[in-house]
């Protein structure tokens, strides 16, 4: 491939600057010219001389590649998006995406794309389509073989669009029926509760210890959605009378910072200190402080679960309640990401890309570091959130915990659609058709359980908690 075939690398701005068309016999300029030559010199030995020629999509690989590779030598979250990947990053932080509304997986029986679950309030959902149902078409296209995200492509798009999807259910006469849906704006929704109601599968049961008042409340991701999620969460604990709360962070990789700000906002008085951000500048230190006629749930007591999964924005928020001495951090230790990212957007050709790059770090209220990374030589163990209340767990027991997490969160379908009673989650099967784990024992979540008892203890209760479900989750892509 002729060296003028990727120009789309001139995302580098010194490329830009400089262009790729530098004779050999030119004088060096600049250092940045002797950068730039070193990739373009690399390039032209793999294309004059790899045993085989590459294609443009392998080009293309080669040169995300080669960017990605320097990148993660700097630092392991920066990284080179490009278009697609722009796109997918861009709806994880808005928190929606255009399509349906349905978790998608492959039937191993018949290889046609298969319905796990709709999400409750989608055109799916509201159109009658339930757990396992065979999709057997997307408009014309037979689904037979194909792989996840193709059909993914094939299903999401923008919103007030149509999608006709041939539904294949056992037991109906005929078998086929062709559902056309309009796509609309699917959320993703980040704040979950202790069950789904059974009247309305689109809200949540709260209270994990009704006499005594303790509600759980879930953070699944800081997205564009969970401080406004969140909020009316605990405004609806509070309406019902609400005497404590379980802020379930495990699991939760972090997000938006904004998103982390607000919700420690929620529990903060005015003026307390949430995070400070440093950079190369040190004239641009940030430093955030909770606002004025936010804070909910005052005088109440708090319990944070975390674990080595609680990263980022998850940590900022644990941090926070703990240095304000507002809630009990339960569980194991955070896992210590104390970076900031910056997604830069550059035009790579006729697409749009990104740079993910770290700009900044992360320092908690009481002024020490959180990044496991860069803990100080003289306090090696300077980072990440420690639990006030420490409760390991095993490998089996987390991944029993997701287990129940997908079971929680699935729904066979609209009640109307499903009858009466609906079918109970099920235990999803490996490739081998077997469940992927035995779930007939009652699961006993050992972090939470110690969480309402320093609750209980607070609060000067005797209730006995009941033990809620858990689970581990399959690879489901929604579309």
């Amino acid at each position: 491939m002729p060296l003028r075939n990727v120009a789309w690398l001139l995302v580098v701005p010194a490329i830009v600057a400089l262009g790729l068309a530098v004779s050999y016999s030119a004088p060096a300029p600049d250092k940045d010219y002797k950068r730039v030559r070193q990739i373009v010199d690399v390039m032209a030995e793999v294309d004059a001389h790899f045993y085989r020629k590459l294609t443009d999509e392998e080009w293309e690989r080669f040169t995300e590649d080669m960017i990605n590779g320097g990148l993660r030598k700097l630092d392991p979250h920066s990284e080179y998006l490009n278009a697609e990947q722009l796109k997918r990053f861009e709806a994880d932080s808005e928190g929606s995406f255009g399509g349906v509304g349905i978790l998608l997986g492959i039937d191993p029986a018949t290889k046609f794309l298969m319905v796990d679950h709709p999400m409750p309030g989608t055109p799916a959902y509201d159109a009658g389509i339930i757990a396992n149902d065979l999709i057997v078409k997307v408009g014309d296209k037979s689904t037979e073989g194909i792989t996840v995200p193709d059909a993914r492509k094939l299903i999401t798009g923008e919103p007030d669009t149509k999608v006709a999807l041939t539904i294949r259910r056992a037991g109906r006469n005929p078998t086929d029926e062709v559902v056309e849906l309009t796509r609309g704006r699917i959320p993703n929704h980040p704040v979950t509760g202790v069950r789904r109601r059974a009247d309305d599968p689109t809200r949540w049961e709260w209270f994990v210890d009704k006499p005594n008042g303790i509600a759980l409340v879930r953070v699944a991701a800081f997205n564009e959605l969970t401080a406004k999620e969140l909020r009316a969460a605990v405004e609806e604990i509070e309406k019902e009378g609400g005497k404590a709360l379980v802020l379930d962070l495990r699991e939760n990789p972090g997000g938006l910072l904004n998103q982390a700000i607000d919700v420690a906002n929620t529990f903060l008085p005015e003026g307390a200190p949430i995070v400070g951000t440093r950079g190369r500048d040190p004239d641009k230190t940030r430093d955030f402080k909770a606002r004025k006629d936010l804070e909910l749930f005052k005088d109440r007591p708090i319990v944070v679960l975390m674990n080595d999964g609680s990263a980022s924005a998850s940590e900022i928020v644990a941090s926070a309640l703990q240095d304000n001495h507002r809630a009990t951090i339960v569980g194991e230790r955070s896992y210590g990401k104390g970076s900031v990212q910056k997604v830069l957007r550059i035009q790579s050709g006729d697409e749009r890309a990104a740079v993910k790059l770290t700009t900044e770090t992360y320092w908690r209220p009481n002024g020490q570091n959180m990044d496991k990374r860069l803990a100080p030589k003289d306090k090696p163990d300077e980072w990440g959130v420690k639990p006030d209340v420490p409760v390991p767990v095993t490998t089996e027991e987390r991944e029993r915990a997701a287990l129940e997490k997908y079971k929680r969160e699935w729904v066979a379908g609209k009640p109307a659609a499903v009858g009466t009673p609906p079918p109970p989650p099920p235990t999803p099967k490996g490739p081998d058709g077997k469940p992927i784990m035995d779930d007939s024992k009652p699961f006993v979540d050992k972090p939470l359980n110690a969480g309402i008892d320093v609750l209980k203890k607070k609060l000067g209760g005797v209730g006995e908690a009941p033990r809620p479900p858990a689970r581990r989750v399959p690879e489901l892509i929604a579309g």
